[in-house]
C-alpha cells in the first residue's frame, strides 16, 4: 500500500454514499474542465519553444520507462512526501514516514480526501523542477536555460503520469477509503486543474483568467445540456 495512515478521530468521515452523490454531481464539472483544457491546448499549439523540449523530455522518460528498470523507490518517496506536504498544508503533523520500492506509508495526525488523494494529481517532482528553476531564475537569471527547464519539466510530468497510472492498476487503500467513483473524479479534476493552471503560465498563449472563464463557460454549457435532456 502507498496509503497515508492517520488518526481519523479528529476528522469525521463523510459516508461513501454521500461521496458518490457528490462525484455524480461533479461529472459535468469534469466534462467542462476537459473541454476547457482542450481549448487551452489548441490555443497554445504554436508555442514551439515550450512544446518541443517538453515533449522531448517526456519521450526521454518514456524510453527509460519502457526499456530500463523503473525507479519505483523514487516514485514511492515522492508519493509519501506528497502526503506529508498536504498534511502540513492542512496544519497536521507527520509522525512517521516509510518508503521502499515495494511500498510505503505515512502516519499522520489528521487526514482528509485531499491528503489521501494528492499523490495521484499533484506532480511532486514536476513542482520541484518548477521551484528550483523559479528560484534560480530569480537569483541568477536562468533565461538561457529555459529549454532545459522545459525538457526536465516534461520528463518529470511524464514520470508522474506513467507511474501513477501503473500503481492505479493495483488496489490502493487511498482509493478504497474514499470510494472509487469519488476518487476518480477528484484525481481527474486535480490533474486537469494542474494543467489548466500550468499551461497558460508555461506557453504564455492564453492568460489564466481566460482559461478559468473557459472552464466556467464549458461547465455551464454541460449543465444546460443536461437540463435540456431532462
Amino acid at each position: 500500500s502507498l496509503a497515508a495512515r492517520g488518526g481519523f478521530s479528529n476528522n469525521p468521515r463523510v459516508p461513501k454514499w454521500a461521496k458518490m452523490i457528490i462525484a455524480i454531481l461533479l461529472l459535468p464539472v469534469c466534462i467542462g474542465a476537459a473541454s476547457a483544457l482542450w481549448l487551452v491546448l489548441r490555443a497554445s499549439g504554436s508555442a514551439d519553444t515550450t512544446w518541443i523540449p517538453m515533449l522531448a523530455g517526456a519521450a526521454c522518460w518514456l524510453a527509460v520507462y519502457l526499456l530500463l528498470p523503473r525507479p519505483m523507490w523514487l516514485y514511492v518517496v515522492g508519493h509519501e512526501l506528497t502526503h506529508a506536504l498536504w498534511v502540513w498544508l492542512f496544519g497536521g503533523r507527520v509522525k512517521k514516514l516509510r518508503a521502499t520500492a515495494q511500498g510505503g506509508h505515512v502516519i499522520v495526525s489528521k487526514t482528509n480526501f485531499l491528503i489521501a488523494l494528492a499523490p495521484y494529481f499533484f506532480p511532486f517532482y514536476a513542482v520541484i523542477v518548477v521551484a528550483v528553476f523559479a528560484t534560480g531564475h530569480l537569483l541568477w537569471n536562468w533565461h538561457a536555460y529555459l529549454a532545459w527547464f522545459h525538457l526536465l519539466l516534461g520528463a518529470a510530468y511524464a514520470f508522474h503520469l506513467t507511474l501513477t497510472c501503473q500503481i492505479l492498476g493495483l488496489e490502493q487503500s487511498d482509493i478504497t477509503s474514499q470510494g472509487y467513483l469519488f476518487s476518480a473524479v477528484v484525481i481527474f479534476l486535480g490533474n486537469v486543474m494542474v494543467l489548466l493552471l500550468g499551461l497558460p503560465l508555461l506557453a504564455a498563449q492564453v492568460d489564466l483568467p481566460t482559461a478559468l472563464v473557459w472552464w466556467r463557460d464549458c461547465t455551464m454549457e454541460v449543465f444546460r445540456s443536461v437540463g435540456r435532456w431532462f
